[in-house]
């Protein structure tokens, strides 16, 4: 059986049974963990203390309150202070423990918001919403004096987070190490890890349910194959192999795929999968840098990538993508992006993100895409689509199903602390899209310019 067989699927991953718990009975938010780790979650076990602590705190929770004070929320605190212009239907946030949260964020800014909800300083039933109020004004939200002076008290990112050769692969396999299982528990079959593509206008998106998911992502893998022209003999480089479901369905269009990936068990499980479908022979997946590429190649496709390869590091992407591609040759990329402005009063920050979920990765925009080819390659970008509308329900439908099987990931050993991380890290990205602060586009690469 292969993949051009509509019943392939595979048996371990994606689709195993599990214990039901639909949009229409509610979902909760894993509960507050009663003890925490300090040796596994340092930044989450007990508040920041002392004196300098104490002062920060006090004026985040006048700036926090000042800001909230004028946004569609209900924020509401123990002794029953209600902020906010939202009515009764607004997203709602509670506020546990007004100190402790207070002393995190005053101590670091929205790494200390996302680690307030780990450690169950505040809750909020419907997680995105609120995060989405709080993306839509996140140019706003500190007054911009006290924006100009983050850089003098927020943390700085560690230089053993930067993408270097020597770092890279560590950066990575705490993200894709983490369990082949764990990623199982809320992608589809396809273990696609990537916006999908659907075929719903934008108005119809919020409808979209889980069962259109699977034939949403090989929309999405078939549109890059296709604009990078990968066909029958194609010599084809993918750079991040993700699970294997790009390389697969490429290997049955007839191509040879040359596929790298920094994450053993993305590896083990890719292998595991282009076997099960009959095509060792076309699929090699190497656990390789992209910087040690080497070879000639007709197509070169990377979904979601340059997300991870850091600030720094774009001209070199772009220009192993240059020097492998064969003449006449065709990119395809797929790239989270942000607005460029936004961009470049980021790109020296650390965020929660970098400290829990992607370490070493910053987002480009378009405008920076088109002017690291312009200026470090013959490449240059010819088409692109933005779809972050289609991301935008991609994770809702991931964070529904994380939260169907809440029981299952503990079970693989990951705790409440986790649980709350994945569910902030599910919810901080959709919100980033369905606010337009976040895009999603797929990019198309050549050289026709360079051989007129």
């Amino acid at each position: 059986m292969t993949l051009t067989d509509p019943s392939y699927t595979d048996p371990s991953y994606g689709d195993a049974p599990h214990q039901d718990n639909t949009p229409g009975e509610g979902f909760r938010v894993p509960p507050a963990p009663e003890t925490v780790d300090a040796a596994v979650w340092p930044g989450v076990a007990h508040p920041p203390s002392g004196v300098k602590a104490q002062v920060a705190g006090k004026a985040a929770d006048s700036l926090f309150r000042a800001a909230v004070r004028r946004l569609p929320l209900r924020v509401e605190y123990p002794d029953g202070t209600v902020l906010g212009t939202g009515g009764a239907g607004a997203p709602a946030m509670t506020v546990v423990r007004p100190v402790d949260f207070a002393v995190r964020i005053g101590d670091n800014g929205l790494i200390g918001l996302g680690e307030s909800f780990m450690a169950g300083d505040w809750e909020a039933f419907d997680l995105a919403a609120v995060l989405e109020v709080f993306a839509s004004s996140v140019d706003t939200l500190i007054p911009a004096p006290l924006q100009r002076l983050r850089s003098l008290y927020l943390p700085r990112a560690p230089r053993q987070e930067r993408n270097t050769e020597q770092n890279t692969r560590g950066n990575i396999s705490r993200h894709y190490d983490l369990s082949n299982e764990l990623f199982g528990s809320f992608l589809d079959r396809t273990m696609s890890y990537s916006s999908a593509l659907f075929p719903a206008s934008a108005g119809q998106l919020a409808e979209v349910g889980w069962d259109a998911l699977a034939a949403a992502q090989h929309a999405k893998i078939d549109r890059l194959l296709d604009k990078a022209g990968v066909g029958e003999g194609t010599r084809l480089l993918e750079i991040g192999t993700g699970w294997g479901e790009l390389a697969l369905r490429a290997a049955a269009r007839g191509a040879s795929v040359y596929t790298v990936t920094l994450s053993s068990e993305q590896q083990t499980l890719a292998q595991q999968r282009i076997e099960e479908a009959g095509f060792s022979g076309q699929v090699t997946v190497g656990l390789q840098d992209y910087r040690a590429v080497e070879g000639e190649y007709d197509a070169v496709v990377s979904v979601e990538m340059i997300e991870a390869v850091g600030y720094d590091y774009w001209p070199v992407y772009f220009q192993t993508i240059d020097r492998v591609l064969a003449p006449g040759g065709k990119v395809a990329i797929q790239a989270i992006t942000m607005p460029h402005g936004r961009m470049l009063a980021t790109r020296n920050a650390y965020t929660w993100v970098h400290k829990y979920i992607f370490p070493g990765g910053f987002l480009p925009s378009v405008r920076a895409i088109e002017s690291v080819t312009e200026q470090h390659t013959t490449l240059r970008v010819r088409e692109r689509r933005g779809m972050g509308d289609h991301y935008a329900a991609t994770l809702r439908l991931w964070e529904e199903r994380f939260l169907q099987r809440a029981q299952e990931v503990r079970g693989l050993g990951f705790d409440e602390v986790f649980q709350r991380m994945w569910l902030f890290y599910l919810c901080y990205s959709r919100a980033g899209f369905q606010s337009g602060y976040l895009d999603v586009q797929q990019i198309v690469l050549d050289r026709r310019e360079a051989q007129l």
